[in-house]
């Protein structure tokens, strides 16, 4: 891993590359980030924003999603990927939300990952851009991205959650997340990463084995 010195290199240079980072999920409240953080499991957040403009038109609440029988649900989200189990899982969220929540979306992570289809990262998603609590949500981008510059060493989701929290100030936590999936996004792709353009290449130890 890297030493703090360069850890706090990187961040900097992340934060000057992707000073206005956010979620690229477009979403109005808690209940449609939760939906559309469901949705984008193994699935672009471009496509999951194409698909949820009409559906939250017309259904804004639980309360409205309990309406649909699954097939219907299936038939709006199809083009998202994995729609069955998706569609499923946001209906069994939206009943869970109406009789426990009062409709609401739970603030805290312990609550949320026992929601059907949502697992930690979708949870860290949520309380960090809903509700700002401070976390690292760790999807493909931040886990490739964080292990290839140095951030953290693991072939584990969770350990590399737990080293870059240790690694990055807490008060950067949600900001350092944003800077990661823009960066995966835009030059560290995952089968062809743009090395010659990237300027964390001189501190990146991927590039540094890459080259050996």
């Amino acid at each position: 891993m890297l030493s703090k010195q360069k850890i706090k290199k990187v961040l900097g240079t992340l934060e000057e590359l992707y000073p206005n980072a956010e979620s690229e999920l477009v979403y109005n409240n808690p209940f449609e980030l939760l939906i559309s953080t469901i949705l984008a499991a193994q699935c672009t957040d471009k496509r999951v924003n194409q698909v949820t403009k009409g559906l939250y038109e017309k259904y804004k609440t639980p309360e409205d999603f309990l309406v649909l029988p699954q097939e219907e649900l299936e038939r709006l989200v199809m083009s998202c990927g994995f729609y069955k189990n998706k569609s499923k899982n946001i209906l069994e969220t939206c009943k869970i939300l109406v009789h426990k929540y009062n409709g609401t979306v739970p603030k805290k992570l312990e609550e949320l990952v026992e929601l059907p289809g949502v697992g930690r990262k979708t949870a860290n998603v949520v309380i960090s851009n809903v509700f700002n609590q401070p976390a690292i949500p760790v999807d493909t981008h931040v886990f490739r991205v964080s292990n290839r510059l140095g951030l953290a060493k693991s072939d584990n989701v969770l350990e590399t959650e737990k080293q870059l929290m240790a690694n990055i100030p807490k008060k950067l936590w949600s900001d350092a997340h944003h800077w990661l999936i823009y960066h995966g996004r835009r030059i560290c792709k995952s089968r062809v990463p743009q090395c010659e353009r990237c300027p964390l290449s001189e501190i990146c130890q991927y590039y540094r084995e890459k080259q050996k």
